[in-house]
């Protein structure tokens, strides 16, 4: 799907600004359709002049590395926001704070802590996305959660504003945050504590044995599929648990299955569309909620449209 031209009513910026830009190079599942219009800013400042001149009526939205997106095989309208290394920076600050910026890289966060002799970050070895990721769902692994750990996040709003959003703002909960989803993470300050080096990157060794161990990573796929169910629904089980009890362990559709390895994993192992993907989730879904009662819920973004027969001719 080609989308209308947009360029001539977005303003001029210093970044990159180009219309239908294919998604899916840049996401883990390599599927998806193009971007209206993908726009990469120079820097934060770059981005806070561009935001309030977007006409209302075009959607603006952020996509990370894409570890846990699935972009649509219609495309994103309106303008996806791709985070420059300038919003990648990690400093080192007094009494065991670090402070980073959105796309900084999880495990890069956890390894500079390590580094640095500051504790309670490894878990974020562990986990396959950027900082703004992490910040908008309360990414965590292993027992830890990003709440744990954040003190502020740093935001822009629709109209180039800059705010510090305390912790006790953020409304976190298990994979969720309150915050609107108009306002987009630039850096966060995370609080750690004292610990000696060579026992934070043992602790982080392990944690990335058992991700080898444990998950299909070498593989096209976008993390866990879907959250852990309630634990009364689901007598304690997690989510992999009753996708399994379901039949759902190397179930496939198309070019997309659930991983044999990992069973919350869906693979694109055979030149799969998001469609595919989507649909093979979906039926996942559905064979849970006959045969084990369950509800699950998608980790997973899902963005954009999917790709009409009208499109396809």
């Amino acid at each position: 799907m080609v989308f209308p031209a947009l360029l001539h009513r977005l303003p001029e910026v210093r970044g990159s600004l180009k219309e239908n830009v294919p998604l899916a190079p840049y996401t883990w599942l390599r599927v998806g359709g193009v971007a209206q219009v993908l726009f990469i800013p120079k820097d934060e400042a770059d981005l806070a002049l561009f935001l309030p001149q977007v006409p209302l009526d075009i959607p603006v939205q952020v996509l990370g590395v894409a570890s846990n997106t699935l972009v649509r095989d219609g495309g994103v309208s309106g303008v996806t926001i791709r985070l420059s290394p300038a919003f990648a920076k990690v400093e080192i600050l007094d009494d065991f704070k670090i402070r980073a910026g959105a796309a900084c890289l999880d495990n890069f966060l956890a390894k500079k802590a390590g580094a640095s002799g500051i504790g309670g970050l490894e878990f974020y070895v562990g986990i396959p996305g950027t900082i703004g990721g992490a910040l908008r769902m309360n990414a965590g692994c292993y027992g830890a959660e990003t709440k744990d750990v954040l003190l502020e996040a740093v935001v822009l709003d629709r109209c180039g504003q800059r705010q510090i959003i305390p912790l006790a703002e953020m409304g976190y909960s298990y994979r969720h945050c309150d915050l609107a989803s108009e306002f987009i993470f630039v850096e966060a300050l995370f609080q750690g504590f004292e610990k000696n080096p060579d026992d934070i990157f043992t602790r982080m060794t392990g944690i990335k044995k058992d991700r080898e161990n444990s998950q299909p990573i070498k593989e096209k796929t976008g993390g866990s599929t879907f959250k852990n169910p309630d634990q009364k629904a689901s007598d304690g089980r997690g989510a992999w648990q009753v996708i399994d009890a379901a039949g759902g362990r190397g179930f496939t559709l198309g070019g997309a299955k659930m991983s044999e390895k990992h069973c919350n994993f869906m693979i694109n192992f055979d030149e799969a569309t998001a469609s595919d993907l989507e649909q093979l989730g979906e039926i996942i879904r559905d064979k849970v909620r006959e045969t084990q009662g369950v509800e699950l819920e998608w980790e997973i973004r899902r963005i954009g449209e999917e790709l009409t027969e009208q499109d396809n001719g």
